[in-house]
């Protein structure tokens, strides 16, 4: 953090003025926003666009568009399509700013821009000072020689990323694979310009949201005035940590525009609030960039521990620049104390990839964040805190930052340090193929080398990774086969060395090189350049056999990955926030809006998630039993999944479905919607996530195999027992005992075949339940059945309800089923409320009691419950 500016702002027009401190002053007001005058066939088309509109800024002109009523809110119905000219506009931001004469007499009067979004010139009084073209990056220049007393106009000029780019790419022979080609005609399939922009790859839209091209300054904006020294970047570095003492360092570059004396201080404040470490340097600093490192060793430190591991703490590492024995700069950055290491030992499964924290060897269990947002800069902090809060709630301990998104800003990390969640973190590339030239490996590597300063200090990244799918996509995606084709061996081989050396080269050395206590990992998939990528054996892994290639659930059970970074299977979200986007008439399976909601394989999607229902489950009645046979199924698969990983540790280590959240409303991979609504899935995480498990996984070849999981630092004495229950509540014992189960393990108790499982019993009405115990008490529950929920004759459960009011003042709802109720959803329709606990299997005589949480009253609620499930009588 940086000393506030020492002056005053108008509420519309800033006016400057500054102290001999280096001093900022955020420009967030007052900007404008309209369509460039030049490019006439936009202005024609679009008349109240072509006058200046008020802008937000962080923002973005199609938020602004949509916040002044230009456009229609490209989230509801067909209005995508609505919006898609803005992406192919030119466009002009404005700033009238006040600059007094104390601004004036500065050295140094820096315009500094956090992002701009991404073909931009920035022009001061009329004259060009920057020229933009990576939405990642800061943008930095001096504009003191530009400013005069008085008023001043700061102008941004953007262009269209698909004008600045179809120029050159269009007449390509071998234009290079990109990501997901436009359903809008603005580009020629095949022809895709995103590979040759540094700009966010889902703005071109992906297979669970839309196709909007963001274009404006996509980070905040501010003068910063200095004279004779600024503190640049300020990186917390690790020397050694243990239990008596961690020695870090305060790595300091400080940018001088003369040589002189100066004194560097640093100092380290505990949680306590009480400084632990202090130290100072007197140096020399010579006109340039220079770079300064202030020991401190901190006796008995607190580690920071990943959640359900321990606790958070967090120190904040202080540091001042001084000259002539004033107190020019100083920043702040919080961080945590810790140790990671990235195990790959062979055995005889090939080569692990195991993240040890503290020396712990955690098993990851967690999901893939994608953007908050189409819009990312109307997100805020809060809402970033709550879906990490989500996470964390379903017994989570790690998120993996998918590359085809943004940087995110300090804000998210802050929050994902409090709450425990460990950080796997892309560089932004999402899955094109990159270009090979240096101008452009150039501009990552800036960009590589900020985001890192920027944000390593935060304890919450535990590793760094160069893209995601790049590099296992060259070597088996059918397009980048037939391009190696028909470049041939040379151009292929110039394509190839290009990304080494982006990727193994640029990327791990910003990222080794400045936060050199976090692994860095070339991509993800990987095997780290050293054999195939996306291999069972070695490596990460992205699993779509299931969902991509159609494979049945149970393909999970089939392996043990080392580490499974991506698996996962669509479904809708709930009824309300279906109705945020689609009208009454919309509401069928296949209907255009749903059609357009849906970004797998063009809409088809549909056919896709009817297609996993019809495998296991009975087909839907209406439209709202579909929604909800969509969430059973993608529960149900997950869990599948994610308990067997959890079951084949050591082997693997960590499991990571695709994908914890939604950039806006409709069908997708996420357990949590767009609007934090939790689905199926995420109450089913918070069960097979949880510390302790257990896992029963049939195979297809009719083989159930049953392990105890712990997520416990020290042994655990457990006991464990097997079930046949009827429908109707008949049951007998099937197998169980005691076991004791190593720290952070899995142990195999038993493996049964249907024979020995079932036996004489009808399979139709028979489930096996298996249940994990400690202390008597029940920590966990597995349902397996021999036959898919569509061949059995599941009974009406015959529910009953009661209400009463918690404590808190909340509705409280007890449901008790006198039969079997297989995975039962408590909803209300389109009502907005929501359950405490959802999506749960009650056995007969069993009840489970939530607290509802709602604006509606509670006759309305009574009104509008609705209780479904997977029997015949399901709704």
């Amino acid at each position: 953090m940086i000393r506030p500016l020492l002056g005053a702002l108008l509420a519309t027009v800033p006016v400057l003025a500054v102290a001999a401190p280096r001093s900022e002053v955020l420009l967030d007001k007052g900007w404008q926003v309209r369509l460039d005058p030049a490019d006439a066939e936009a202005v024609r088309a679009h008349p109240k666009a072509a006058k200046w509109l008020p802008a937000t800024v962080p923002g973005v002109v199609q938020a602004d568009l949509v916040a002044h009523k230009v456009v229609a809110d490209p989230f509801v119905g067909l209005n995508e399509a609505q919006v898609q000219w803005a992406g192919r506009s030119d466009w002009i931001y404005r700033l009238p700013l006040e600059a007094n004469a104390a601004l004036l007499s500065r050295g140094h009067v820096e315009l500094v821009f956090e992002g701009l979004d991404t073909f931009a010139t920035v022009t001061v009084n009329g004259s060009e000072v920057l020229s933009a073209d990576n939405a990642h990056r800061r943008w930095r220049v001096d504009v003191r020689h530009l400013l005069k007393p008085g008023a001043n106009e700061v102008l941004i000029r953007f262009r269209s990323p698909l004008k600045v780019l179809q120029p050159r790419v269009l007449p390509l022979e071998n234009p290079l694979p990109g990501e997901y080609d436009s359903v809008f005609g603005d580009e020629p399939e095949g022809r895709q310009t995103s590979p040759y922009i540094r700009k966010p790859k889902y703005h071109y839209g992906w297979d669970w949201g839309p196709r909007i091209l963001n274009i404006g300054p996509n980070g905040p904006v501010r003068i910063e005035a200095w004279d004779d020294a600024r503190i640049d970047v300020v990186r917390v570095q690790q020397e050694a940590i243990s239990a008596a003492e961690a020695r870090i360092a305060a790595e300091v570059e400080i940018v001088a525009d003369k040589d002189g004396e100066a004194e560097v201080g640093a100092s380290a404040v505990g949680p306590d609030g009480a400084t632990a470490a202090s130290g100072t340097r007197k140096v020399h600093l010579v006109a340039g960039r220079n770079r300064v490192l202030v020991p401190l060793a901190i006796a008995s430190p607190r580690l920071w521990y990943p959640a359900g591991f321990g606790d958070q703490p967090l120190y904040s590492v202080r540091t001042s620049l001084k000259v002539k024995d004033e107190v020019v700069d100083g920043a702040v950055r919080s961080t945590g104390l810790r140790t990671v290491e990235l195990l790959r030992e062979a055995d005889a499964n090939g080569r692990g990839f195991q993240l040890k924290i503290n020396g712990l060897p955690i098993f990851m269990k967690g999901a893939n964040l994608i953007p908050f947002d189409s819009f990312q800069t109307r997100v805020t902090p809060q809402r970033m805190a709550a879906i990490l809060g989500d996470a964390k709630a379903a017994n989570m301990n790690m998120v993996r930052i998918w590359g085809g998104g943004h940087y995110l800003p300090d804000a998210f990390y802050d929050a994902a340090d409090r709450l425990g969640l460990m950080v796997w973190q892309d560089f932004m590339f999402g899955g094109a193929v990159t270009p090979h030239d240096r101008e452009f490996r150039e501009s990552v590597r800036i960009e590589a080398e900020e985001q890192v300063d920027r944000v390593q200090a935060h304890p919450s990244i535990v590793i760094w990774a160069g893209n995601n799918e790049v590099l296992s996509g060259w070597e088996t995606w059918s397009d980048r086969v037939a391009f190696k084709k028909r470049v041939g061996a040379d151009e292929q081989e110039r394509v190839g060395v290009g990304m080494a050396i982006l990727f193994n080269q640029v990327l791990r050395d910003a990222a080794e090189r400045r936060d050199a206590d976090v692994p860095y990992w070339p991509g993800s998939p990987s095997t780290n350049y050293e054999g195939r990528p996306d291999v069972d054996g070695d490596g990460d892994r992205h699993y779509w056999d299931v969902w991509g290639g159609k494979k049945p659930v149970e393909a999970y059970l089939e392996t043990c990955p080392r580490f499974m970074s991506e698996y996962g299977l669509q479904a809708m979200p709930v009824m309300p926030t279906i109705r945020s986007f689609a009208g009454p008439g919309d509401l069928e399976i296949t209907s255009p809006v749903m059609r357009t909601h849906q970004k797998f394989m063009r809409g088809q999607g549909q056919e896709r998630l009817l297609h996993y229902i019809e495998q296991r489950y009975r087909a839907p009645r209406d439209f709202a039993d579909f929604v909800y046979l969509t969430q059973a199924m993608q529960a149900d698969g997950i869990a599948l999944g994610a308990l067997h990983h959890r079951a084949c540790n050591p082997v693997t280590s960590g499991s990571l479905y695709w994908q914890l959240n939604d950039v806006w409303p409709g069908a997708s991979w996420s357990s949590v919607d767009y609007y934090g609504r939790w689905k199926a899935l995420h109450f089913a995480a918070r069960r097979f996530f949880a510390p302790l498990a257990i896992a029963a996984g049939r195979k297809a070849d009719g083989m159930t195999e049953v392990s105890l999981v712990s997520d416990r630092t020290a042994p655990l004495d457990a006991q464990w027992r097997l079930r046949i229950v009827s429908v109707e509540g008949k049951e007998r014992v099937v197998g169980g005992g005691n076991a004791t189960v190593a720290p952070l393990s899995a142990s195999r108790v038993g493996t049964f075949d249907d024979a020995a499982l079932f036996g004489s019993d009808d399979k139709r009405t028979s489930f096996a339940v298996a249940e994990m115990l400690v202390d008597g008490k029940v920590v966990s529950r597995a349902l397996v059945s021999a036959l898919p929920e569509k061949a059995m004759a599941l009974p009406d459960p015959g529910l009953t309800t009661a209400w009463t009011t918690a404590p808190d003042g909340k509705p409280r709802l007890t449901v008790t089923a006198a039969h079997l109720a297989r995975g039962l959803w408590i909803g209300f329709g389109a009502l907005d409320a929501s359950a405490s606990d959802n999506f749960v299997d009650l056995l007969p005589g069993e009840s489970v009691t939530v607290e509802v949480t709602s604006k509606a009253s509670p006759a309305a609620l009574r009104k509008a419950l609705e209780l479904r499930h997977l029997g015949e009588s399901g709704r």
